[in-house]
C-alpha cells in the first residue's frame, strides 16, 4: 500500500519516497520512521514506540531521536519551526498531521498493514497501534514486568520494575534480538493482558516473565522463558541471593538473566535454522546456520560456515553479524593454519571492517576488528576494539573472552585470567567453553602455577569441539606439571589424527612472547624423550 500526502508518494515495499516525479534519498532509518509515523497517524507515537519500531528496542539517547526527526522533516519539506507535517507533542511524542490517502483509508490501528503485531504506545496512555520491524529479521522478544511478591507494600518503580527495565536495556545492547520497548511492555500490563497474550499481540518469538521476593536478607528472582508459537517454556531458572548490596545483587542477577536468554535463543534459533532447507533460508537464519558450522571447529564446517554467512550477506548487505562472523571463518583459516595465512588474515580484517561499517554499535563488530587486528600483530589496537566490544555490552561473553585470548599470549595474565572466569560466568554452556578454560590456562602458565594449569588445560581439551591447538596446549602443560603420563597420552592421542603435527604448527598459531615460548619448547623437548 502506498500513501500520499501533498505533492509526495511513500512506497513502504518499494522503500521509496517520492517528490511529484523525482525520487527523495532518505535514510532507512529515516525512512522507517516516516512510515511509522504514516501508519500511525491517528495517535500520538511516543518515543519508546519509536524506539522499538526504527532501533529494535536498542538504547537510542534523545539527539539521536530528535536528528532523525529532523532529517524526516527535511526530507518531506517540513521543518521543527513549521511542523506542517510531523508534529512535536511535548511529554507525548509526535504526531503525522498531513492529510494522507491510501488505498483503503484509515484503518483501525491494529488491522492496518505491518511487519508486526499491534503493541500499545507506551506510557502516554495511547490505545495500541503496531511495531514495524527493522528490514532484517531478528529474533524478537518481550521481557513483561516482573511480579513484586515481596510481603512489603508494591509500587511501581521498586525492585521489579529495575530489573526488568536493566535486561531490557542489557538485552538490547547485544544488538542480536529485536527487544521491545520498555514502555509497550508496561502499557499491556496495565492493561491486565498476560504473557501469553502479550507475545500474540506484539508478534514476537519470545516472551519472559518472573518474579521477585524481597525479604530483610534474601532475594529470590524466578524467570521463564516462552516460546510463543508453541507456548512452551524453553528455559527457567531461579536466582537466590543474601541481599548483602541491592546493587550489586541486582546487577548480578540481570547479567545471569541476559546471558541465559542471549543463549537460549541463539542455541534455539541455530536448531531451527538447521532443520530449513538451505534454499529457504532468509538472511538471519543463513546467520544461524553458519553459527551452526562455525562452532563444530573443523575445516569443512568452517568452509560451510562461510558459506551460510556469505549467502546472509548477499540478502542483507546491513546485517553486521554475518558480516563478523564471516570475519571469523577467516581468523579459523590463519589460526588452524587451513588456508593462505596472509590472505586469509586479510580477508578477516576485512569482513570486520565491514561490520563495522554496517553497525558501529553492535559490540560483534568491534570484537571482529579486534580479533582480526591480534592476527596482524597489532596487539594494542586489537585490546582497543574488544575493550570497545565490552563497553558496547558489558554481558556479551565473546568479548571478554577475547580480552582474555589476548591477554593470556602476551599481555596481561592476570587480566587473562579474570576475564576468563567472566566470560565462563556470562555464558557457562558457551559452544566456545573450550577456548575459555584454555585462556585460564595459558595465563596460568604465565603467572608460574602450571599444576593449577594443568587442571583447567584438561577441562579445554576434553571438550567435544576442541580443536588440536587445544588439545597440544593441554599436553604441553600436562608435560610442565610433570604429568608425562597424561602428556604422551595425549601426544599420542593427536598424532592418531594430525600426523604432522608438531611445534612450529602450534606456536604459529599463537604467537607466544620469548619468554611463554621458551616454556612450551621445554615441554616440547620433554615429549620427545622415551
Amino acid at each position: 500500500m502506498s500513501f500520499s500526502f501533498g505533492e509526495f508518494t511513500l512506497d513502504p515495499e518499494r522503500r521509496e519516497l517520492r517528490r511529484g516525479s523525482e525520487s527523495v534519498a532518505v535514510e532507512p532509518q529515516v525512512f522507517d520512521l516516516i512510515v511509522h509515523l504514516i501508519r500511525n497517524r491517528d495517535r500520538v507515537v511516543s518515543k519508546d514506540d519509536l524506539i522499538a519500531s526504527v532501533w529494535g528496542g536498542r538504547f537510542v539517547s534523545d539527539s539521536t531521536l530528535t536528528s532523525r526527526v529532523n532529517a524526516a522533516r527535511r526530507a518531506l519539506g517540513d521543518s521543527g519551526l513549521e511542523q506542517r507535517l510531523i508534529r512535536t507533542l511535548s511529554r507525548k511524542g509526535y504526531r503525522f498531521v498531513g492529510e494522507v490517502n491510501d488505498e483503503a483509508g484509515l484503518a483501525p490501528a491494529a488491522a492496518r498493514a505491518g511487519s508486526a503485531g499491534a503493541s500499545p504506545a507506551g506510557a502516554g496512555g495511547e490505545r495500541p497501534g503496531e511495531v514495524d520491524r527493522p528490514a532484517c529479521r531478528r529474533a524478537s522478544i518481550a521481557i513483561m514486568p516482573f511480579a513484586d511478591r515481596s510481603p512489603v507494600a508494591r509500587i511501581r518503580g521498586g525492585l521489579a520494575d529495575a530489573l526488568v527495565h536493566d535486561v531490557i536495556t542489557r538485552l538490547a545492547k547485544l544488538r542480536s534480538l529485536f527487544v521491545i520497548a520498555q514502555g509497550t511492555v508496561f502499557a499491556l500490563q496495565e492493561r491486565n493482558i498476560g504473557p501469553e497474550e502479550a507475545g500474540r499481540i506484539l508478534d514476537v518469538d519470545y516472551v519472559a516473565r518472573g518474579s521477585v521476593q524481597r525479604s530483610s536478607r534474601r532475594l529470590v528472582v524466578t524467570v521463564e522463558l516462552l516460546e510463543t508459537r508453541t507456548a512452551r517454556i524453553v528455559w527457567a531458572s531461579d536466582f537466590d541471593r543474601t541481599l548483602d548490596d541491592a546493587f550489586s545483587i541486582l546487577s548480578e542477577v540481570g547479567d545471569s538473566i541476559v546471558a541465559s536468554i542471549a543463549s537460549e535463543v541463539d542455541a534455539l534459533e541455530r536448531r531451527r535454522a538447521l532443520l530449513k532447507p538451505p534454499d529457504s533460508l532468509d538472511a538471519w537464519e543463513a546467520h544461524h546456520r553458519g553459527l551452526w558450522h562455525m562452532y563444530r571447529f573443523n575445516k569443512a564446517d568452517n568452509d560451510q560456515a562461510q558459506h551460510f554467512f556469505e549467502t546472509a550477506i548477499r540478502l542483507d548487505p546491513t546485517f553486521s553479524r554475518a558480516h563478523a562472523g564471516l570475519s571469523f571463518t577467516h581468523w579459523q583459516n590463519a589460526f588452524q593454519g587451513w588456508r593462505d595465512r596472509n590472505s586469509e588474515i586479510e580477508r578477516a580484517y576485512a569482513a570486520a571492517g565491514e561490520s563495522l561499517m554496517a553497525d558501529d554499535r553492535d559490540p560483534a563488530a568491534s570484537w571482529a576488528m579486534g580479533r582480526a587486528l591480534w592476527l596482524r600483530g597489532l596487539q594494542e589496537q586489537s585490546l582497543d576494539h574488544l575493550n570497545q566490544a565490552v563497553d558496547l555490552s558489558p554481558n556479551f561473553a565473546q568479548a571478554h573472552y577475547a580480552l582474555a585470548f589476548v591477554h593470556s599470549i602476551t599481555g596481561d595474565p592476570v587480566l587473562a585470567a579474570s576475564a576468563a572466569d567472566e566470560s565462563r560466568r556470562l555464558s557457562p554452556y558457551d559452544p566456545m567453553l573450550f577456548a575459555m578454560l584454555a585462556v585460564r590456562a595459558m595465563a596460568l602458565v604465565r603467572l608460574g602455577r602450571s599444576d593449577e594449569a594443568a587442571d583447567w588445560a584438561v577441562k579445554a581439551a576434553s571438550r567435544p569441539n576442541a580443536h588440536v591447538h587445544i588439545q597440544a596446549l593441554a599436553a604441553y602443560i600436562l608435560t610442565l606439571a610433570e604429568r608425562m603420563q597424561e602428556a604422551r597420552a595425549s601426544w599420542t592421542a593427536i598424532h592418531q589424527s594430525l600426523p604432522g603435527y608438531g611445534l612450529a604448527d602450534f606456536l604459529e598459531a599463537f604467537h607466544f612472547g620469548p619468554e611463554t615460548e621458551s616454556l612450551f619448547r621445554r615441554a616440547a623437548r620433554q615429549l620427545d624423550l622415551r
